[in-house]
């Protein structure tokens, strides 16, 4: 019976070590998230290129996944840069980030948005846009944001009453934007873990 529990405990092992990808660079890629065919889920696609594991968005944007929590099916993306003496996030010409609605994967609603160079028709929104928005703490203390200083910028904790497949950038709208992931009120600046929190949901 010893003998019996050994060896479907190490089969177990086996075909678990099987479906786990190989590291790309330093990070883990746990099970579901899959880099090929031969590992993970396909259907939990990331890619790893040059040693750097990132997220492929619905429109073909590559987004750096700066973190993973597999305890709760989530992991941390880069959001998108905004070049020097622009305002424009580098996903603008793509609308920003887009999730293909059929995958296993959204945008959870652990996410502070802020979004610069809006038009005014942004202030019909429920957004904070107030001169206490936490936008405002970001153009004046990151470089990055200094790029969009004197736009009108705004506001959001993305939730469930939300989509949760797209934070959109357009020109005629927004045109820039960054996240910070878990945000709490007063929150030093310096301490913002800077990210769009996805999660997925498990295999059946």
């Amino acid at each position: 019976m010893v003998l019996v529990i050994f060896v479907i405990l190490t089969l177990v092992t086996y075909v678990s070590a099987l479906h786990v990808c190989p590291k790309c660079g330093s990070m883990e890629v746990p099970y579901p998230l899959s880099t090929n065919d031969n590992c993970g889920d396909p259907r939990y696609r990331v890619l790893c290129n040059n040693d750097i594991l990132q997220f492929e968005s619905a429109v073909g944007f590559h987004y750096k996944i700066i973190s993973i929590n597999p305890c709760v099916n989530k992991f941390v993306i880069s959001p998108p840069l905004i070049p020097k003496n622009t305002c424009y996030t580098s996903d603008l010409s793509l609308g920003g980030l887009k999730l293909d609605e059929n995958s296993p994967f959204n945008i959870s609603t652990h996410n502070t948005v802020m979004l610069f160079n809006c038009t005014e028709s942004i202030l019909l929104s429920p957004l904070n846009c107030s001169s206490n928005s936490f936008c405002r703490h970001y153009e004046e203390k990151v470089e990055e944001g200094s790029w969009c200083r004197g736009t009108l910028c705004c506001h959001f904790l993305k939730d469930s009453a939300m989509t949760a497949h797209r934070i959109r950038v357009r020109v005629g709208g927004c045109t820039a934007y960054t996240s910070v992931v878990d945000m709490k009120s007063g929150d030093d600046i310096d301490s913002w873990n800077y990210g769009i929190e996805l999660q997925w949901l498990p295999p059946n």
